[in-house]
Parts: structure tokens; C-alpha cells; sequence
């Protein structure tokens, strides 16, 4: 199963977007998979409200800091310069692709019309994060 099929099926399991994002992406982070299941379990529904950015982008963002932050706590040389960029391209790809990167829009909550699934946007989600930070199951 890739990360795409895992990412989905831990959804359906009931992992929430931004678990079931981040955790697929567990075996190549330094963090236990229980603890980046609790760290991103508000960022969900959009932090929970669905107003807020979408989960399974959320999930993205916290794999892409655990991946690429040099987590120096006493300043330069700070990541930032590294970690903004990607994160920035891949709400631009989700973007492009989806519409929107804020949860209610997708779900289309206010226009009862929606623009992606909730597995859509995770599958999606998962897509441009291994593609972005060019990470496949083979590496």
C-alpha cells in the first residue's frame, strides 16, 4: 500500500485529515507516530471550526517542519527561509488543483456545493507533499 491508499485508510479508521496526512509520513520523521498523531489532531476540520486551513494541508505543513526545521532554539541559522517555500508551494499546487485551501470552502459548507472530499484533499495532500519534498516509498 503507498501513502496515498495508507493515508486513506487510516481516514476511514477514523484518523482525522491532518493525522491521516502526517502520520503516513511517520517512518521518515524523527517523532513517535503517537505523538504526531496528538500534536495534529486539532488541526482538523480546519483547527476544528472549518474555518481555518484545510487538515490534511496542516498535516503536510507539521511533516514538512519535522523534515526540514534545523529546530534551533538560540537563533541564526533559523529554517525558515527553507520550510516557508514549501510549505508556501504546496498550497499553491493544492490551491490550483482544489480552489481553495480553507476547509469550509472545500467542504462546501456555506454553498452546498463542494469543491473536494475530505479523502480528495488528503489524497491530494499526500500527492504534492511526496512530490514537493521528493519522497517515495523506494528512497
Amino acid at each position: 500500500m503507498n501513502r496515498i491508499e495508507k493515508a486513506t485508510f487510516l481516514h476511514h479508521k477514523g484518523y482525522n485529515c491532518a493525522q491521516s496526512t502526517a502520520c503516513v509520513f511517520a517512518d521518515l520523521l524523527s517523532i513517535d507516530k503517537k505523538l504526531l498523531f496528538k500534536v495534529v489532531e486539532c488541526y482538523g476540520s480546519g483547527m476544528a471550526d472549518n474555518y481555518g486551513t484545510c487538515g490534511a494541508l496542516s498535516g503536510a505543513a507539521a511533516v514538512v517542519g519535522l523534515l526540514k526545521s534545523t529546530g534551533n532554539l538560540n537563533g541564526p541559522p533559523y529554517s525558515k527561509a527553507v520550510t516557508y517555500p514549501l510549505i508556501k508551494e504546496i498550497n499553491n499546487i493544492f490551491r490550483h488543483k482544489n480552489g481553495s485551501t480553507i476547509c469550509r470552502e472545500l467542504r462546501g459548507i456555506d454553498t452546498k456545493k463542494p469543491l473536494r472530499s475530505c479523502d480528495g484533499c488528503i489524497q491530494d495532500a499526500v500527492a504534492i507533499l511526496e512530490k514537493v519534498l521528493k519522497l517515495s516509498e523506494n528512497n
